[in-house]
Order: structure tokens, then C-alpha cells, then sequence
């Protein structure tokens, strides 16, 4: 009988997304085929406590479950626990955010000389930083909205003209919209066309993140596209989001029931431009140095067809209404098997990398 795998499932994190996190990790749980893996869930508190393989299991059925955390400092103080599961073969972290798909976790699994699935430092800090996103994405010619950075100590001089909504409409336009930098899944997202929209806006931002993108509004549609793969990635189909009007792809019309937010997939589009969608999203998926998986998000602006990237999602949701893997199973690799393969494209990059020096010999 062939040894099954052993999976760490980690899952939760000290992060604005720490419920959709949940929901992907109780997805994953359930889909994995479990004549190859056995799953051992690790939950990461919302304080950052690494709670016990028992208690992760319980947030898994019930994500209102909390336990509390008797350690005074949080971000995994008890990391230490890890010892006590049994040994891992494989790392599936689904934490989303600050700390999880910023390239720390990441970081630690390098340490521990541990494969994991999803993309490695590098790729995983860069695009989760939007701004070093666009500057890589220009590199390689793919259009992006045109914006300005204000960075704390300069949102902290009341004097200097990023905050002046007047002098940055000059260069930008009227309509905007303003974000954190390093935050994902629309959160500290504002849509603002005046002076007050845009003053309340920075404050909100700047309470998730040091440094704020203040972006040119591009009219139109968002198109989405996934990626799976390492050297030689295979790139899914196209969906759109179409939005109610008036409105945008919000937080809350990600994951709230009532959303007025609707997925198209495949995308009702013309080939030239589902082409130009896919086209683009490898180009920077190679450009970022991403391996494993990443959503690639962009705009179809309405006034002239164009594609302008978004951002990069280098952890996407796994939640049953996520992008990714619906864009996988319209390709005809079912959420199951999407898993399997994650976990084998982490297998081969560890084994890969295990074979480059690293001194002279």
C-alpha cells in the first residue's frame, strides 16, 4: 500500500482576511483526495495563536469556534507546537494577507526545509505589494493604471501635495480610487471622486498599510485569470466580473450573500481579447518569478478594449465561490485534482531547488 503524503493545512492568520481563509481551508479539507493525502489542519488564530491539530479541526466544522490565546505576544509565539504533529511532507498554507502571502510563512518554510505549495519568497512579497507589481508588470509592457504612492511620512506632512486631492487630480484625473498597497481581497478599497471622499479615504488606507496607492479609475470590466504551474505554467480561460451599476468589486461583493457582484465563465468575450487577458497574465507571472499558482486580475476598459492589469494574487481564495479554481474546472481539471496537482508543483520546486549549491563544492 503507497504511503499517503502528509499535508499541513494551515489556514486563519492575524489578517483582515481571516474568515475567507477559514472558508478556503474547510474547502480544501473536504475536496482533497484522501486515498493520497492525509490532512493535518493547522489553524492560526485572528490573535496568532497556533492552536492544536484537536481545535483546528473544530473551526473547521464551525468558524465561529475561538479559543483563546494564553500567550502575551501574538504572530505564532507558540510556534514551537509544530513538533508535536506528525512530520509533514508537504506545506498548504490558505492564509491570505499580512504575514501569510507576503512571503513570511514562506520564509519559515524555507527554514523548516519544507515544500509548500504556492509561490516562494520573492514572488510572494513582490506581488503583494501592488506598487513593485506595476513597476515589474511596466518592465515587461503590460499596461497598468497610472498612479502615485504616498508613503506614511509623507502622508504625515500636512503640506506635501500628495495629499492635496486638487493637485493629484491634475496628474491623475477627478476619479480615483485609493488602496493599501499590501493588503488583498479589496479591503481599505475606496472609490472616491472629491476632496472629502479622497481625505477619508487616506485616513481608512493608511490604518492597513504604510504606504497607499492613489490610482487613475479605469472604466470597465474586471477580467480574472489563473495560473498553475512553475517553469512551464499552463494559464486557465478568462472569466469577467460584472458588477450592478454604480458599484465595484468590493469586499463585501466577494463574499457577502447578497452580493450584487456576478462571475461570468467563461468570459463572453472576443478570442483577440480573452487572448490578450491570458497573454498578459503570464507575461507577469514570469516577470514576478511566481511558481505554483497566482490569480491574475485586470480591467477591460470599456472606452477602447485595452487590458490593464490589477494586481497579481499570488494566494487566491479557495472559497466555492473563488475565481481560481472555477477558472480550473471550466478547464477541465476539477477542484480535486487542482489540489493534487498544488501539491505536486510544491514538490517538484523543493526537490528542484534541493539540487542547487548554495557554497562553492
Amino acid at each position: 500500500m503507497t504511503k499517503k503524503t502528509q499535508v499541513g493545512l494551515i489556514f486563519g492568520g492575524n489578517s483582515s482576511e481571516y474568515e475567507v481563509s477559514i472558508m478556503s481551508g474547510h474547502n480544501i479539507y473536504n475536496a482533497i483526495d484522501q486515498n493520497k493525502f492525509d490532512v493535518h489542519p493547522i489553524w492560526i488564530t485572528n490573535d496568532g495563536y497556533l492552536a492544536s491539530e484537536e481545535d483546528s479541526f473544530k473551526v473547521l466544522k464551525d468558524p465561529k469556534y475561538t479559543i483563546e490565546n494564553p500567550h502575551e505576544v501574538a504572530n505564532i509565539s507558540n510556534l514551537i507546537q509544530l513538533q508535536n504533529l506528525p512530520e509533514i511532507d508537504v506545506f498548504f498554507p490558505i492564509v491570505h494577507g499580512n504575514l501569510g502571502e507576503d512571503g513570511c510563512l514562506q520564509g519559515l518554510f524555507r527554514i523548516l526545509n519544507k515544500p509548500f505549495v504556492g509561490d516562494d519568497v520573492l514572488a510572494s512579497a513582490v506581488t503583494m505589494d501592488k506598487e513593485f507589481t506595476k513597476i515589474l508588470a511596466q518592465r515587461v509592457g503590460v499596461p497598468v493604471a497610472d498612479w502615485i504612492a504616498i508613503k506614511r511620512f509623507e502622508y504625515e506632512d500636512a503640506a506635501n501635495a500628495k495629499r492635496d486631492y486638487d493637485k493629484v487630480s491634475e496628474k491623475l484625473g477627478s476619479d480615483l480610487f485609493v488602496k493599501p498597497s499590501n493588503q488583498g481581497s479589496s479591503v481599505g478599497v475606496h472609490h472616491v471622486t472629491n476632496k472629502e471622499e479622497f481625505d477619508n479615504a487616506l485616513a481608512d488606507a493608511f490604518r492597513y498599510d504604510d504606504k497607499v496607492l492613489i490610482e487613475e479609475t479605469i472604466h470597465g470590466t474586471e477580467v480574472e485569470t489563473a495560473v498553475l504551474g512553475n517553469d512551464k505554467p499552463i494559464v486557465s480561460g478568462v472569466g469577467q466580473i460584472i458588477n450592478a451599476a454604480g458599484t465595484f468589486y468590493s469586499y463585501e461583493n466577494k463574499y457577502d450573500a447578497d452580493s450584487t457582484t456576478t462571475l461570468q465563465i467563461p468570459a463572453k468575450l472576443p478570442q483577440e481579447i480573452v487572448d490578450k487577458v491570458r497573454a498578459n497574465a503570464l507575461k507577469v507571472y514570469q516577470v514576478t518569478e511566481c511558481s505554483g499558482l497566482a490569480r491574475v486580475d485586470s480591467t477591460l476598459r470599456a472606452s477602447d478594449n485595452k487590458v490593464i492589469l490589477t494586481e497579481v494574487n499570488a494566494l487566491p481564495g479557495f472559497t466555492n465561490i473563488s475565481m481560481y479554481p472555477k477558472l480550473f474546472e471550466e478547464a477541465g481539471i476539477s477542484y480535486s485534482e487542482l489540489i493534487t496537482r498544488l501539491i505536486g508543483k510544491a514538490q517538484e520546486r523543493f526537490d528542484h531547488k534541493k539540487k542547487l549549491l548554495h557554497k562553492i563544492g
